[in-house]
């Protein structure tokens, strides 16, 4: 994730991220560990692919409809401790929609007894205010929440005609019920102009973070990747981003808003702070080398509802190992897994203007977008959007 907010207005730096790095993961703050150096992945888990709506850009095409094979309860405990016994920073429960599973708070309260910090990726609409506090008695920290436009827009995007309304007072009862929640707004051609609109309605909510999430070219997401906006609308959305972000922090508004999936952001992003405020961009570009770009394979892993283990989410047709023949942490830390050694090594492999590119340690495009566009993992990511002189090619 490319954290606008702090990299743009100071309220992250150097020093704060320097203090934890002595600590283990998952004491670190939740703030600050976009900018932890810790190996250690945050999992997603896709508990179950079941889901309530079909949503045009799900990348795993989940359905209304029970999936044989699942992770057991007793499999996903022995998950759980293992994840927690390697300090795992976090644990992401995910979907399908997590709420499906009827074993999801029980799930959640053992990772939290075992200190391993839980958050949750929903579609909102099974949150009710019993729900809400159950999973503030589990001990959750995070419910994030996919908003995909305005109501019209996210209706159309979800499949049902009052899943906005249902999203929005699943995040509400989690506010209600002393959860941090946030909106994630997955942008593409269908829905990008209604950007403004849903950080009003964050802002308007009271939410204290939003995410922009671009478009990633797997599962449901493959199928429309010809929608993925261009890269003067990709430029002019940063530019309003930018725009509002430091808008709203002058205003004192409480909101975080982040960006994930297309680290050229944070080029884009140090490229501005270097223009327009000289005196922070060292300390930008030494948190954006902190990050480390994109960290899928290496401080980023999936597993999904059969336990496969993935690199990311959207890696499903690359599968490193299954957690009910071996450990996770046995799967991840294996030396020999050439793939793997590969993925923590990025720039050494990387091709065409990321290899080239002068900001490939902390960006490293989308290896996925990369592989369905031109047939190889190591090409170049197709939807930068930044000229050759702002990433310090010349011809």
């Amino acid at each position: 994730m490319i954290g606008c907010t702090k990299l743009l207005c100071g309220t992250a730096t150097v020093s704060d991220a320097v203090k934890y790095r002595g600590i283990a993961p998952q004491e670190i703050p939740h703030e600050m560990l976009q900018f932890s150096t810790k190996s250690r992945p945050l999992v997603v888990w896709n508990m179950t692919k079941r889901c309530n709506l079909k949503c045009m850009h799900c990348y795993i095409k989940a359905e209304d409809r029970a999936f044989g094979g699942e992770l057991t309860t007793g499999e996903a405990e022995e998950f759980i401790k293992d994840l927690a016994e390697m300090q795992a920073p976090v644990l992401l429960f995910s979907g399908g929609e997590p709420l499906l599973r009827k074993d999801f708070f029980d799930l959640a309260a053992l990772a939290t007894d075992l200190k391993l910090r839980g958050v949750v990726s929903t579609n909102g609409t099974l949150i009710t205010p019993d729900a809400a506090q159950k999973m503030a008695s589990a001990g959750l920290k995070y419910i994030g929440v996919s908003i995909d436009g305005a109501p019209e827009t996210h209706n159309r995007f979800r499949g049902a005609e009052h899943a906005f309304e249902n999203a929005m007072t699943g995040i509400r009862n989690s506010m209600d019920a002393g959860l941090r929640a946030g909106v994630r707004f997955t942008v593409n051609q269908l829905n990008y102009k209604d950007l403004d609109r849903v950080i009003d309605i964050v802002v308007d909510e009271g939410i204290p973070r939003f995410c922009m999430y671009h478009l990633v070219y797997s599962g449901r997401g493959r199928e429309i990747a010809k929608q993925d906006i261009s890269k003067q609308q990709t430029r002019d959305l940063m530019k309003y981003l930018v725009d509002k972000t430091i808008q709203l922090h002058d205003a004192g508004v409480d909101v975080e808003i982040l960006t994930t999936d297309n680290h050229a952001d944070g080029v884009y992003l140090y490229n501005y702070v270097k223009k327009n405020m000289p005196e922070r961009a060292g300390e930008v570009m030494e948190l954006l080398k902190m990050h480390g770009g994109c960290s899928a394979g290496h401080k980023f892993s999936n597993v999904d509802n059969l336990g496969n283990v993935h690199a990311c989410q959207f890696w499903g047709h690359k599968t490193l190992g299954n957690v009910k023949d071996r450990k996770f942490s046995e799967i991840w830390l294996d030396k020999k897994n050439e793939f793997l050694l590969m993925m923590r090594e990025k720039p050494r492999h990387l091709k065409g203007r990321c290899g080239r590119c002068k900001f490939n340690t902390i960006c490293g495009g989308c290896r996925i977008r990369a592989e369905t566009v031109f047939g190889d993992i190591w090409a170049e990511d197709p939807a930068c959007y930044l000229e050759d002189e702002e990433i310090g090619i010349t011809s």
